[in-house]
């Protein structure tokens, strides 16, 4: 699902998957520091950093000074990332609607339900590190 996913923003947008996983964190939740994005994304800071970088540069977000912690930068759309974003999602969301198609509404539940335990695994294991 992810490689389909892919063509769709690297082909378009010349976006890489790190600078796509930013972009729709900040689309899906919003204004957020470069950390909060490490946390959601499961990136590493590197990672992170050398894409805020790029999504800067391709002027799809902005870095402003935290007011309430002067230490820390807020990572924000633009009006130009924030239409990528909006173009991106529904095909990302018929490219899973299209692959989910061929299982059955009880293999959809257990696959959610998995998913879901993985993920919780996955947040508390980080939380423990």
């Amino acid at each position: 699902m992810t490689r389909s996913v892919a063509r769709i923003y690297m082909q378009r947008y010349k976006l890489s998957a790190p600078d796509w996983r930013t972009l729709a964190v900040l689309g899906r939740f919003g204004a957020m520091s470069a950390n909060s994005v490490v946390e959601r994304t499961a990136m590493d800071k590197v990672r992170v950093s050398r894409s805020v970088s790029r999504l800067l540069l391709l002027g799809f977000i902005t870095r402003r000074t935290d007011p309430e912690d002067r230490r820390r930068a807020i990572l924000d759309l633009t009006p130009a990332g924030l239409g990528v974003y909006r173009q991106i999602v529904p095909r990302a969301l018929a490219v899973e609607e299209e692959l989910l198609a061929v299982l059955t509404e009880e293999e959809r539940t257990a696959l959610e339900a998995t998913l879901t335990k993985l993920e919780n695994r996955v947040t508390a294991t980080v939380a423990e590190e």
